[in-house]
């Protein structure tokens, strides 16, 4: 039994803003340099990199929800009963 459906955008935001931390986090260990301005384009980019894939991901969903309901895209939905409506 599923709890929820796979998000994989959410999953790409928390990648890139996890990858932001563990930037910050080995600039302030010590362990290396990081600049400030190196976080924004990781942000920026992972940010723009999941709204195309939630983008897609609900285009697709979409897409198979209306197939399973026996719906085409840009027709109306078939009649059931076989009339003419």
């Amino acid at each position: 039994m599923l709890r929820h459906e796979f998000q994989p955008g959410r999953l790409i935001t928390g990648l890139f803003l996890t990858l932001a931390a563990v930037l910050y986090a080995g600039d302030a260990d010590g362990a290396w340099e990081t600049p400030w301005f190196v976080v924004i384009p990781v942000v920026v980019g992972g940010l723009c990199l999941a709204g195309s894939v939630s983008a897609v991901t609900g285009l697709i969903r979409r897409h198979k929800r209306s197939d399973a309901q026996g719906v085409r895209p840009g027709h109306p939905p078939d009649n059931p009963a076989g009339g003419v409506t």
